[in-house]
């Protein structure tokens, strides 16, 4: 497996705008230099805890009660992982641990509220808390980031796996991520799905904010129609003039136009169906959606706000609260065509026995 999610790690590179991180002062052990796997690594986190769970069914924070979220789909669950939230370059620390306050309502509050909802009509939601790793992480592979984003996604996988042993039943699945929590969502599919019986349970895989290639995977295809069902959709979010230093790490990969779900060039305003912004409202028709070479870039945002964003280097941030009314209606659109799907399927195994 660790030759997978390095290959995985390499083809993506996350970026929020923030200066390059600064190296000269963390202190990398012995064991980071030689790309060795630290003691740590062999910790696991007892996800048999509650406290360990961002969100679980029984356990619906706050956060995810400020929207009208209809009742979640049955026999459909969400396992979602959220992205880079510890990126200072003042912090030392290569990976945060989830006993971590600060970050656990980063969490909460910032990825569970304006991303995770995005989902959270579709299916029972699962969102573990996992020793993320630091931003920095991404552009020092060879200097300990390596070490820290393996050490992230062992906790991912050990939630997954937990969750698939102890809740999910035979539910269809939700995959969903953003940055670094597509990377992690990636070695997932490769590790569990692709090739293997549990993607005829896959729904659909939602990973933005991460270059991925066309033929990423083996099994789990790109998936260009709104209403297909067993692969996945990626995209990047750009200012109409590209970012042109983060714009090398996109280039050439395949990327879904997020307002009409197929490789339509442009999507007009009026085709938008909403941008949830931090004040909680949604705005739609906001933007023009243009497909460019491995990314999206979006007209400026109509909104009472927009002049705030003549401030940002690009919308990275943004890919999935900028899209949050659409990924929440394709979303439901691709858990109709899943049960329709099965109950095809059950209709012709049942007129069989006959």
């Amino acid at each position: 497996m660790k030759h997978k999610i390095l290959l995985l790690i390499a083809v993506g590179f996350i970026v929020t705008g923030s200066k390059a991180q600064n190296t000269k002062n963390f202190q990398i052990t012995s064991t980071e230099k030689n790309n060795a796997i630290p003691n740590t690594l062999l910790d696991v986190v007892d996800y048999s805890s509650v406290k360990n769970w961002a969100v679980l069914p029984e356990n619906y924070p706050a956060s995810l009660k400020d929207y009208p979220v209809k009742n979640p789909q049955d026999s459909i669950d969400v396992f979602y992982v959220y992205p880079t939230l510890i990126v200072s370059d003042k912090d030392a620390r290569w990976n945060v641990s989830i006993e971590d306050s600060i970050q656990r309502a980063k969490v909460l509050n910032t990825a569970v509220h304006f991303q995770a909802s995005a989902w959270a009509s579709s299916g029972s939601l699962y969102v573990p808390f996992y020793r993320q790793a630091h931003l920095r992480s991404y552009s020092n592979l060879e200097n300990g980031g390596k070490t820290a984003l393996l050490l992230a996604y062992s906790d991912v996988k050990a939630a997954f796996e937990y969750y698939l042993k102890h809740y999910n039943q035979g539910r269809g699945i939700i995959l969903a991520g953003h940055s670094q929590g597509s990377t992690h969502i990636a070695a997932l599919l490769h590790d569990f799905f692709d090739g293997k019986p549990l993607q005829n349970q896959l729904v659909s895989a939602y990973i933005p904010g991460i270059g991925f290639d066309k033929n990423q995977f083996g099994t789990v295809l790109f998936m260009d129609h709104p209403s297909q069902i067993g692969g996945f959709v990626t995209w990047n979010t750009f200012k109409h003039k590209y970012d042109k230093k983060n714009y090398q790490w996109y280039k050439g990969k395949v990327v879904i136009n997020p307002v009409t779900w197929d490789t339509t060039t442009i999507a007009p305003r009026k085709l938008h169906k909403g941008f949830l912004y931090s004040n909680g409202k949604m705005y739609k028709n906001s933007f023009v959606t243009h497909i460019g070479n491995g990314v999206i870039w979006i007209s400026t945002p109509h909104f009472q706000y927009r002049y705030l964003t003549f401030l940002m280097r690009n919308y990275h941030t943004g890919d999935v609260n900028l899209f949050w009314e659409d990924i929440k209606e394709n979303s439901l659109l691709r858990v109709q065509n899943y049960k329709a799907k099965k109950k095809n399927i059950y209709f012709a195994k049942a007129g069989n026995t006959n």
